[in-house]
């Protein structure tokens, strides 16, 4: 996999390639890469969680606790559950957004995908997300899994993200240049 290599070169990645190697052995590369979403959604929505993956005074054994009932309220999987300990014993947690991403970012080159991460200024509505993933295939040839997000400041148009490529044709992007040009 062209991907893998320069993910695997961090610390994350690592952790991340190590977490899928064993996911495929057992056929849980969908579970836990679910398990994976639900978590980073739960850290983005919660401030207590992400303070407790990046305190550094916390304990070892205190750390695999709190992750293993996190793990428990969220429903996650034996071998999502088992990681996290991994993780809080190697006083590792406060990596885990990384390794969430990096997982992401390896299952899907596994699976032939490629990422892209769409912002928009308004909700963009099932016929919108079908037409520019229909695009983006078209573009880059493979099959496509968009995150969407919103982002009002972007004013308007899009910002998409594939992998390190970015097309930014936001309003506020445009505005910003006219005001260049016109300074000149």
């Amino acid at each position: 996999m062209e991907i893998s290599s320069g993910i695997t070169a961090s610390l994350s990645g690592r952790y991340a390639s190590a977490l899928f190697d064993l996911a495929n052995e057992q056929g849980f590369v969908n579970a836990v890469e679910g398990d994976l979403e639900k978590l980073d959604a739960a850290l983005r929505e919660s401030a207590d969680l992400k303070g407790l993956i990046t305190n550094p005074q916390l304990g070892r054994d205190a750390a695999a606790r709190a992750m293993d009932a996190v793990a428990g309220l969220l429903g996650l999987g034996d071998l999502t559950k088992k990681f996290l300990g991994v993780l809080a014993s190697n006083r590792r947690l406060s990596a885990l957004p990384d390794v969430i991403r990096a997982f992401g970012q390896i299952a899907a080159a596994h699976r032939g995908e490629v990422s892209a991460e769409v912002a928009s200024a308004h909700p963009l509505d099932d016929a919108q997300v079908a037409a520019l993933t229909e695009k983006l295939k078209a573009r880059t040839g493979k099959s496509i899994k968009l995150k969407t997000s919103v982002d009002p400041e972007i004013l308007g148009g899009l910002v998409v993200k594939i992998g390190s490529q970015m097309i930014d044709s936001s309003i506020r992007t445009r505005l910003n240049s006219l005001a260049q040009a016109m300074k000149a």
